[in-house]
């Protein structure tokens, strides 16, 4: 493809906006480079690529992409033997830990069968080294600095670092609190300079403190001195902090020669994370435009269903259909200017030429393209003045181009054929130039405004007529193409609508021949049949879609019937053979045990024997649990009291009556929530036993009331455990075998307490947080001995 063509049709805004839609600088740089290809197979394969990516999007929402790097030049560098600084091993662990995230991710999609056979080829191929990203990330830290644990002996030096740091800012920050500082000194601070420990003196107290002159004020005032005492300690620091450096160096490159031992494997996966980040962008892409995966044939037939242009905004481009290169291969689209002729060529153009680099297409589905070795264009007004080109000229210039390489494999764009000279040399030379392109077997769309070219699709076989339609009412283009229709002049009727005086357009009417009226008319008749076509189309496709939508819905119900049928039948004829199988085998046992008594007894049966034979028969007989409904009037039915144990049906949990708060609503309390129920919701389950009044002498037993939860949320630390050991006891005396302790979560310093004195408590068997319906870790749920 040329690269002036791809300009024209403004190839290169489209991969500027698929570009925004890369994860990584991999990706965009594989957009950078894309190219229409001209191989059937190859073109088949990165649409099926597009397509495999879109569907993932569309399951999932998002792919996994974040933290690709472009390590090449790290590895490489390694690879020879360089050292890596810390933030070129981090991006190589985080690109190791972005493949390993999407290996994940692909995982997942293959085990919910999936067919995504691209995306598991990639996978296959990649190679993880997971032990790698750990070691990096054991030694560097997320901002780039190594870690004390990078090894034993960094952690040693740093230590000694530290000790002596501290001993060099006490001694120092003596010097500076001492009575006659604030004299000798310009101010009571410990600085660095030289990347040693000084303290700023006054230049006419510079020997009372002796050592190291490092640096002084701009003003000569201020003497940064490193005292006497403190020479040594700075030695000592300094001498840590080459070591130091030395062992992180030593670090740094034993990781930099593991990185070196996988530096093929590692630039084999950026190359396929490049590819895979690649595919999703075009997915994306297609998403944002609304495009489809068209059909690829290499019959060189193009059918673009309402096709859009991808870089006119979506609330002001008009789709079109265009259809080429099956019952014609030459379309000749006439009408006047600015009637979105241009548009129509760079639409078929762009998208023809995006569906050959893999690019799904703004039409929709059902739309097929050709692949052609070569997309060529004349489009719009190239005149040079540094050439002295007039239009004419420069157009003609690309003709001439154009001819000498076009061939039966081609597509052909021009715009304005002949214009810029006289109309009948004009006309007469887009005849021949269009003859000459349609001979050579070549795909061709051509735009004019000579009249004599309308004529041209009904005297050659393969041409067909169009034009751009335009409302006369509005004296506006509607930007929709009208194929098999040639333009017509409105030259009279928008002068009429101008306010042009009739009787000079009824003269004007005089000039034109009658042919030239015969064809106006002729034209006119075939918009207004076209239209009204359209319209009984569209209609009669509305009411096709409707009814293939109201016939698959009938269908899916049809069918959801019969499984449901169907599971229902099958459960039924189960259980009614377990059923009937288990009357069988006890009334043959009950048959069984009468036989061995009349062998035994001599048939002398006692009554009372045959009436428990006569009931376990009875008892055999299969009987038919109650439905829900009765379930429901059983509830209903139930006298319930405070204190009742009961099941919160919505729920599905066990909880206690309070008491009554409505006419047919209860308050429960489940674990530590207390809510409101109605009498439907709940379902009995038990009743505690009435405990026996004992003197009010009594001590404190079972009997005493005490609660099931503490609450110790507001209290200071000390009187909340104290709260807490007195209500163990009393709980134990009670009986409890379990209890609840709310100590809220707030800044965890009240849990951490309770549930450390719950660990050494003698009356505790065991502790947990509550669950979700508990109160989460709000709450210590205790188990008492």
């Amino acid at each position: 493809m040329q690269p002036r063509v791809l300009k024209v049709l403004e190839f290169n805004k489209v991969k500027d906006k698929l570009a925004g839609f890369s994860a990584s600088s991999l990706g965009r740089e594989k957009v950078l480079q894309l190219m229409p290809s001209i191989d059937y197979m190859e073109v088949v394969k990165s649409q099926e690529q597009t397509d495999e990516a879109a569907t993932v999007l569309r399951l999932k929402g998002e792919v996994p992409l974040g933290g690709i790097t472009d390590i090449r030049a790290h590895v490489k560098r390694a690879e020879i033997g360089g050292t890596l600084n810390t933030q070129e091993l981090l991006d190589i662990a985080g690109t190791i830990y972005a493949a390993r995230k999407l290996d994940r991710f692909v995982e997942t999609l293959l085990e919910e069968e999936l067919y995504i056979p691209i995306l598991k080829n990639y996978m296959d191929q990649l190679v993880i080294y997971p032990e790698l990203e750990r070691n990096i990330k054991n030694c560097i830290d997320e901002y780039g600095e190594v870690l004390d644990g990078a090894s034993e002996k960094l952690r040693g030096i740093r230590q000694q670092l530290r000790s002596t740091e501290s001993r060099v800012r006490e001694k120092l920050e003596s010097m500076i609190r001492s009575s006659n500082a604030q004299k000798m000194l310009s101010d009571s601070i410990v600085t660095i300079r030289n990347e040693r420990y000084v303290i700023p003196v006054k230049q006419e107290y510079r020997g009372a403190y002796g050592g190291i002159v490092h640096d002084q004020s701009s003003s000569g005032a201020t003497l940064f001195i490193e005292p006497q005492q403190v020479v040594d300690l700075n030695n000592v620091l300094q001498e840590a902090k080459v070591k130091e450096k030395l062992e992180i160096d030593r670090i740094l490159a034993e990781l930099s020669a593991e990185v070196a031992e996988v530096a093929r494997d590692l630039m084999e996966n950026v190359s396929i994370l490049a590819e895979i980040d690649f595919m999703f962008a075009k997915a994306k892409y297609a998403k944002h435009i609304r495009a489809t995966k068209p059909k690829i044939n290499d019959k060189r037939i193009v059918r673009l269903v309402q096709a859009r242009h991808p870089l006119i905004p979506g609330d002001e481009v008009v789709p079109n259909t265009i259809e080429l290169g099956k019952d014609y291969t030459s379309i000749v689209i006439t009408g006047p200017n600015t009637g979105g002729k241009t548009v129509t060529l760079k639409t078929l153009g762009l998208l023809q030429i995006m569906a050959q680099s893999g690019l799904q297409v703004p039409a929709q589905d059902g739309s097929e393209v050709g692949v052609f070795s070569a997309v060529y264009a004349d489009i719009g007004d190239e005149q040079s003045i540094e050439q002295s080109l007039s239009t004419f000229s420069s157009h003609m210039v690309n003709i001439v181009d154009i001819l000498k390489k076009v061939d039966h494999n081609s597509l052909v764009l021009f715009d304005e054929l002949g214009a810029g000279t006289d109309p009948q040399e004009g006309a007469a030379l887009a005849i021949s130039i269009l003859d000459e392109v349609y001979q050579r077997g070549a795909c061709v769309i051509a735009t004019t405004h000579y009249p004599e070219l309308k004529a041209y699709g009904y005297n050659r076989e393969g041409v067909v007529n169009a034009s751009v339609e335009f409302n006369v009412d509005t004296l506006s283009p509607t930007y929709r193409l009208l194929i098999g229709v040639p333009g017509r002049s409105n030259a009279f009727e928008i002068s009429k609508r101008l306010g042009l005086e009739n009787d000079v357009i009824q003269r004007a009417k005089e000039f034109v021949s009658e042919d030239s009226n015969k064809v106006e008319n002729m034209i006119a008749s075939l918009e207004a049949s076209q239209k009204r076509a359209e319209a009984e189309w569209q209609e009669a496709e509305q009411i096709r879609k409707t009814s293939e939508k109201l016939h698959e819905e009938l269908e899916q119900q049809m069918q959801a019937l019969d499984e449901q049928r169907d599971k229902l039948m099958e459960k039924a004829a189960e259980k009614a053979e377990k059923l009937v199988e288990q009357a069988k085998q006890e009334a043959e046992q009950v048959i069984r045990e009468l036989r061995k008594m009349r062998m035994e007894q001599h048939a002398h049966v006692k009554e009372h024997e045959l009436i428990d034979a006569k009931k376990r028969l009875g008892d055999a007989v299969p009987t038919v649990k109650k439905s829900a409904s009765t379930k429901k009037q059983e509830v209903a039915n139930q006298t319930l009291e405070p204190g009742d144990e009961v099941k919160v049906l919505s729920l599905n949990q066990k909880g206690h009556l309070v008491e009554k708060t409505g006419e047919k609503e209860w308050q429960v309390q489940i674990g530590i929530m207390k809510m409101k129920v109605k009498d439907k919701d709940i379902h009995y389950i038990s009743r505690p036993k009435p405990v026996e009044t004992k003197p009010l002498a009594t001590i404190k037993g079972k009997d005493y009331h005490v609660s099931l939860e503490l609450d110790l949320r507001g209290e200071r630390f000390e009187n909340a455990l104290m709260r807490v050991e007195k209500y163990l006891d009393d709980a134990v005396l009670a009986g409890y075998h379990r209890v609840s302790i709310i100590h809220g979560k707030g800044t965890g310093a009240l849990r951490v307490g309770v549930q450390n004195y719950l660990k050494n408590h003698r009356s505790v068997k065991n502790h947990r947080y509550g669950e979700a319906s508990e109160g989460g870790i709000g709450v210590t749920v205790v188990e008492l001995k």
